[in-house]
């Protein structure tokens, strides 16, 4: 599972699979799922992140809470 945090657009996307996308929906608004062809959930797309979960209770190993306060991309694994 892989998170990149994109500070220009305040979007938050979760990779779950390394499968590429052949389909998206909107399950609530600002919160997109990806799914593969066979309909699983490859990815997540959330917009206005900052607004929705905060950034920095993300695990550490996720997130670098320095490249946060740079707003850099941030790219991180679990």
């Amino acid at each position: 599972m892989t998170f990149n945090y994109y500070p220009e657009t305040d979007s938050l996307y979760i990779d779950f699979s390394k499968k590429d996308s052949v389909s998206s929906k909107e399950i609530l608004k600002d919160i997109i799922v990806d799914f593969d062809s066979d309909e699983k959930i490859v990815g997540m797309d959330i917009d206005n992140a900052s607004e929705k979960i905060n950034l920095n209770e993300l695990p550490e190993s996720t997130l670098l809470k320095e490249e946060l306060k740079g707003f850099k991309n941030i790219t991180g694994k679990i």
